[in-house]
């Protein structure tokens, strides 16, 4: 059995900006179960790469350890890829990010590499404020050792044995807003029309931007009784308002009734467009999106689409005052300025 694609595509697929197929953006044919909302979450981030024109070459996709970390081989082939030990991703990402800005980092994580081990990897990628997108694939149990409840489990939740979880889950969603993250997102991997333009969103936010996707075990969490089966989270989600993205310097045709519509402006002049605002809730606040997502906690929902979204950021690069140039890209000139710059330096430390 192989597990890469056939090379044969069809010859009139239609071409992005940059003259590349949906097929460019690909990887390997999966591993994963069939079914697993692992792989659509992976089609998400290919469809978002191919719509915003991203040249795969410019992507670094970084993982740990989990069914979830294996998915970084199934989209964007052409891409830098780096498979790190568990939960400790966000440190290489940092690493990465600070030796070259002009890559656009993605992380891919699940509940047990970033809710148990990466933990405390997670709560200071939050805070230096990395300018990446961090996924978490979350699907509330282990499945690469046979599914036992992970951390995100959510109390008397059953798994696939019949056992209860005693215990309170880790709401990674309502801990990214608390952290300070400046773009957190809720989505569920059955839902593309949601998640593909909060993946562009994100990728295009400058600045730390997390998504929290449930995406269901097939194998050992989709039973009754689990939380976060395909029944259960299509029977219990509740979305903020229906949301598009709009790239910089594309006209906006369509019109809405005044009053239905927010528009979310990023750094680089893109634009997300709200539609039908959750009561009470507003995305550039932070108190109110966490009492968004506990409000419908206490309903037995899961609050999906974008939860938090902080408009002016500084990542970590600006905080530090580091070059603009890539690191592999400074050249002897710059890296030893001579002695006259040295006696300067010297001379404005007495």
């Amino acid at each position: 059995m192989t597990y890469v694609r056939p090379k044969f595509r069809h010859p009139e697929l239609p071409k992005n900006k940059l003259g590349y197929t949906l097929s460019y953006y690909e990887g390997a044919l999966s591993t994963l179960c069939a079914g697993c909302g692992h792989d659509s979450i992976s089609a998400a981030i290919v469809q978002a790469c191919y719509d915003l024109d991203i040249e795969p070459h410019k992507v670094a996709k970084l993982s740990g350890i989990g069914c979830s970390s294996k998915t970084p081989a199934y989209f964007l082939s052409n891409s830098h890829g780096f498979n790190s030990v568990h939960g400790r991703m966000p440190s290489v990402a940092t690493g990465a990010n600070l030796a070259n800005r002009d890559l656009k980092y993605i992380g891919i994580s699940g509940d047990g590499d970033t809710a148990s081990i990466g933990m405390g990897q997670f709560v200071h990628v939050i805070r230096r404020n990395l300018n990446m997108l961090y996924v978490v694939m979350n699907n509330g149990c282990y499945g690469l050792t046979k599914g036992q409840d992970s951390a995100t489990a959510d109390a008397g939740s059953k798994n696939k044995t019949g056992q209860v979880n005693l215990f309170q889950s880790i709401d990674l969603a309502s801990l990214a807003i608390e952290l300070g993250a400046t773009f957190v997102a809720q989505s569920f991997s059955g839902d593309k029309q949601q998640l593909v333009p909060l993946m562009k969103a994100a990728m295009k936010h400058q600045g730390f931007a997390f998504i929290n996707v449930i995406s269901p075990c097939v194998t050992f969490n989709n039973n009754v009784g689990s939380t976060k089966s395909y029944d259960y989270v299509r029977e219990h989600v509740e979305a903020t308002g229906t949301l598009d993205f709009v790239p910089m310097m594309s006209e906006i045709t369509t019109e809405y009734a005044e009053g239905s519509t927010e528009h979310l402006v990023l750094h680089d002049g893109s634009i997300i467009e709200l539609h039908k605002l959750a009561d009470g809730w507003d995305p550039h606040n932070r108190i109110s999106a966490i009492n968004a997502v506990q409000h419908a906690k206490a309903k037995n929902e899961i609050l999906t689409g974008l939860l938090y979204m902080e408009k002016e950021t500084t990542d970590l690069h600006d905080m530090l005052g580091t070059t603009d140039i890539p690191l592999n890209s400074l050249t002897k000139e710059i890296l030893c300025p001579g002695s006259g710059k040295l006696k300067e330096l010297n001379d404005s430390l007495r």
